[in-house]
């Protein structure tokens, strides 16, 4: 038997919610350690969210909202970078 919850449940995206979460906590560190970390894992969480966006799609939308707080993450973590984050002191 599986549960109710199981079939909405979409792995992809919460990966994705967490390495988006990630990559803006560590965007501030200074002297482009935050731009490497940060940088490097909102580039995965982009990644991932897209391929979760395609899987609840295909899932009549199931799933989706923690692809939104991904996609809410990674653009605040690359506006964080372009403003200087991670780079000056």
């Amino acid at each position: 038997m599986s549960s109710p919850v199981a079939g909405r449940s979409n792995p992809t995206a919460w990966a994705a919610f967490w390495f988006g979460l990630a990559g803006l906590l560590l965007m501030p560190i200074p002297l482009f350690i935050g731009l490497v970390l940060g940088g490097g894992l909102s580039i995965v969480a982009a990644i991932l969210a897209v391929i979760a966006l395609l899987k609840g799609l295909a899932r009549d939308g199931k799933g989706i909202a923690p692809v939104v707080f991904a996609a809410i993450f990674i653009a605040l973590t690359w506006a964080g970078i372009s403003a200087g984050g991670g780079i000056v002191w």
